[in-house]
């Protein structure tokens, strides 16, 4: 496409655009509805457009401006959902024959919320089977292919979203994030994203519904190209709900620049058990290098209890997820993706809780998180990787790397810390692979603190250049 495709905007200059009438939201949307028609079928990254209807709002975003009555900071702007998340008249179905056709009656808050902030739905994302996977894939619409390399996947399980944002067929949307879905996927695919703290963006409206143990590690967040478009669907969707029990009325509250600029950050290439690739570790060198030009204060620093961390998410989303989709799937069997049966025989190969193990695993993980908190009183702000690998070829389910085998769960313990552990996390593409695939680096901060996050990942995103248009492009 031409430097003038308007789909590679951002949401921002979409918006700006639209209010001083250098392009009309209709003719946005249909630059955008030609781009998913053109690129869909070779990337299979939505699975139910809402065309018309998102004509309609068009039309209607055009007549507000015309009148001189914007509804909000994102104007006419078009955006997709993974389609997990509830969305009037489009289906939700996560990815599986279980749900097939069912489509949702109602907008989750968070749609609710960027509808009246001017966005446009255009429609919903793929996702793997129950969202259990880092790759997206299904029985229901079968593979989403990354759109650096259609042999490789944009990641799992908001694969959807990331391939269609990168691709320019949305201008940003939401994700899901329980052990990377969000993170993950977007340093697979040269975006960003952001798993914000439990409770921060309401999960109501759902699926699987966010409860139990895994209210505790699963949350829905923005993925965008830029940072500032992360800001500003985070500002939209934020803010509690009596539909998510960990919500917390936490107002927002930008730091002003010389206020970020004391956070002190520590940052690691690796967590001295799970090896991350030559590349990655320069993504991670680069970026402390550049935040440090910027000015913050940055020392090497690996905190302790991650392998902890890590042992205890897997009791949380892949022994207790086994638990709760076994019940679900009984007597379809039949009708379940490679992948979701994979993980259900990965979760099956350890014991099932009882009261008293997972009890063991709650108080566990609430030791650990103290103990983390109180490392993060020095550094606020943590760099590290995203993944070990950047996206991989499709089935492939472990690495090499510095003759060391790295397997497919193992490799995105880098995210999986920060779901057990509650902090809020953005990824920004930094680097690149040999083949020229995107390298993420992760910014984490405190509890309640996404804030900060992102004021320094928009730093680092200005010092590092970041987005870069995907071959498919």
């Amino acid at each position: 496409m031409p430097m003038t495709d308007p789909t590679f905007l951002p949401a921002l200059v979409m918006a700006e655009q639209i209010r001083e009438k250098q392009i009309s939201a209709v003719e946005l949307v249909d630059a955008h509805l030609a781009k998913i028609e053109k690129l869909n079928p070779k990337l299979n990254a939505f699975v139910h457009l809402g065309a018309e209807r998102a004509r309609q709002s068009a039309r209607e975003a055009e007549a507000a401006v015309m009148s001189g009555n914007p509804l909000g900071p994102l104007h006419g702007v078009p955006i997709s959902i993974k389609s997990s998340i509830e969305v009037a008249g489009l289906r939700c179905e996560a990815g599986t024959r279980l749900r097939r056709g069912f489509v949702a009656k109602q907008d989750a808050p968070l749609v609710s919320r960027l509808k009246n902030a001017g966005a446009i739905v255009l429609g919903v994302t793929n996702t793997p089977e129950l969202l259990m996977a880092w790759e997206t894939d299904n029985l229901l619409y079968g593979r989403t292919k990354s759109p650096w390399d259609l042999e490789r996947t944009p990641g799992g399980s908001s694969g959807g979203e990331a391939a269609a944002i990168a691709a320019g067929m949305s201008a940003g949307g939401v994700g899901s994030d329980g052990g990377g879905s969000i993170r993950v996927p977007a340093h697979f695919s040269g975006i960003c994203g952001l798993k914000p703290t439990p409770g921060r963006i309401p999960t109501t409206g759902h699926y699987p519904t966010s409860a139990g143990p895994f209210a505790l590690l699963g949350v829905v967040g923005p993925m965008a190209r830029t940072v500032a478009d992360l800001r500003v669907l985070f500002e939209a969707m934020q803010g509690p709900d009596d539909g998510d029990t960990c919500a917390a009325p936490v107002p927002l509250r930008w730091p002003a620049n010389d206020e970020v600029k004391k956070l002190r950050i520590g940052y690691f290439e690796d967590d001295g058990r799970t090896p991350v690739t030559p590349e990655t570790r320069t993504a991670v060198r680069t970026a402390a290098e550049a935040l440090r030009r910027a000015g913050f204060p940055i020392e090497p620093f690996r905190p302790q209890g991650l392998e902890e961390a890590r042992l205890l998410w897997h009791k949380f989303f892949v022994v207790a997820g086994g638990m709760l989709i076994r019940p679900m799937i009984r007597g379809r069997e039949h009708d379940l993706s490679p992948i979701l049966s994979q993980f259900l025989e990965w979760a099956s190969a350890e014991k099932p809780h009882t009261g008293e193990a997972l009890l063991d695993a709650w108080i566990r993980r609430d030791a650990a998180r103290a103990q983390f908190f109180a490392q993060m009183q020095k550094y606020p702000i943590l760099l590290c990787p995203a993944a070990a690998i950047p996206a991989f070829r499709h089935g492939e389910r472990s690495w090499t790397i510095d003759g060391k085998t790295v397997d497919y769960l193992d490799a995105w313990s880098y995210t999986e810390w920060f779901n057990l552990l509650g902090n809020p996390g953005a990824v920004v593409p930094v680097g690149q692979s040999p083949e020229g695939l995107p390298i993420g680096v992760q910014i984490v901060g405190r509890p309640w603190e996404e804030e900060q996050v992102l004021a320094v990942a928009e730093l680092l995103e200005k010092e590092c250049g970041a987005w870069r248009r995907p071959p498919i492009a």
